[in-house]
C-alpha cells in the first residue's frame, strides 16, 4: 500500500526516538501533514511502511483519522488522560 501522507502515523503512536507521547502531534509535522525532517527522521519513521491500519483509518480530517486509530488499538483513555495532564514528552507521558 502507498502512503498516503495523512499523517496520522505522525499523532497517534508514540515515538520513543522522537520522545513524542501517545495522541500528540509530533513537533516536526507541518501544518499539511508533512514530516519537517524527513530527510533526517529517524530510523523507526523511516521503517514504517503504510498497511492495512491506513485503509481501517481513513477519514476526512487527522483529528478523525487519528481517534479512529487510537479507537482501533484500546489506546483513547490513554491517550486523552495524556492530552489532559499537558505531558510535552513521552517519558513525563509515561511517569504520571
Amino acid at each position: 500500500m502507498e502512503c498516503t501522507r495523512c499523517g496520522a502515523c505522525c499523532v497517534a503512536p508514540d515515538i520513543a526516538a522522537l520522545d513524542k507521547p501517545l495522541g500528540l502531534r509530533c513537533p516536526h509535522l507541518t501544518a499539511d501533514n508533512l514530516c519537517s525532517v524527513y530527510d533526517r527522521r529517524p530510523q523507526v519513521c523511516r521503517d514504517y511502511e503504510a498497511d492495512d491500519v491506513c485503509r481501517l483509518i481513513e477519514a476526512p480530517t487527522i483529528d478523525e483519522r487519528v481517534r479512529k486509530y487510537l479507537d482501533l488499538f484500546g489506546l483513547t483513555a490513554e491517550a486523552d488522560a495524556v492530552r489532559q495532564r499537558g505531558c510535552s514528552s513521552m517519558r513525563k507521558a509515561r511517569s504520571g
